[in-house]
């Protein structure tokens, strides 16, 4: 099994990405010469560079800690759901 804290390593591959997409979206504003699509681009150029520095963070994070605050939170979610009406028909079924 793959250890948690590897999985922070893989923050770099989502980060990667989102930072080209804001470097190619950044040289085609170059060629724009309408200011509001010019100002559109550095907002969309702007929110790729905060998902980039969430996504680092949380990669950070798991590496550091050795917890994933994504997986703990499926895992909680995964506690309720044992509890819901669903969960209970299966115990149900299953008996019989």
């Amino acid at each position: 099994m793959v250890s948690i804290r590897l999985i922070g390593v893989m923050a770099i591959i989502p980060t990667a990405i989102l930072l080209t997409i804001s470097l190619f979206v950044l040289l085609a504003l170059r060629k724009v010469e309408s200011e509001g699509l010019r100002a559109f681009g550095f907002v969309v150029a702007a929110l790729l560079w905060v998902s980039a520095a969430i996504i680092f963070g949380a990669g950070v994070y798991t590496m550091a800690t050795g917890r994933h605050p994504v997986m703990n939170m499926m895992r909680h979610m995964g506690g309720a759901m044992n509890q819901g009406p669903m969960m209970q028909h299966r115990q149900m079924l299953n008996r019989q």
